[in-house]
């Protein structure tokens, strides 16, 4: 039903987009050209209505009837995105992370940098590079 009704409203908006950009506009006599209202009304003239003006007419309706059976056939097929989902499927547990208050320090001048403490490994493996052994 969907499909069906998808393809007519394809057709439909061909033939919309066909009629409109056939019709000629309000001005399209000789006097419009140069600016001349000529005996035009506020609005335009406004003769008999040609074939392509009822077509549009039509089309129009039908673009709008058809774009509300798509809206009303899409919200009765509701389904749930996590439909496919496999069930027996482990997802990662959720851990929190409490992040610890740390000290705030006003910063020195450019001029002094502070140098940071080493860490224990480091200062250890300093130590047996110059052949002190720390843990004697």
């Amino acid at each position: 039903m969907t499909g069906l009704l998808t393809t007519i409203h394809i057709i439909i908006c061909f033939v919309l987009i066909v009629a409109v950009l056939l019709q000629s506009g309000k001005s399209a006599d000789l006097a419009g050209a140069f600016g001349g209202a000529g005996s035009q009304t506020v609005f335009g003239p406004r003769g008999a209505a040609t074939i392509l003006s009822k077509a549009t007419t039509i089309c129009a309706i039908l673009f709008m009837l058809t774009s509300m059976g798509l809206w009303i056939l899409s919200a009765k097929g509701t389904k749930s995105v996590v439909k496919g989902e496999e069930e027996g499927k482990e997802t990662a547990p959720v851990t929190e992370t409490v992040k610890e208050p740390t000290e705030t320090k006003a910063q020195e001048p450019a001029g002094k940098q502070q140098q940071l403490p080493e860490s224990k490994d480091k200062e250890e493996e300093k130590k047996e590079q110059k052949g002190e052994n720390p843990s004697q």
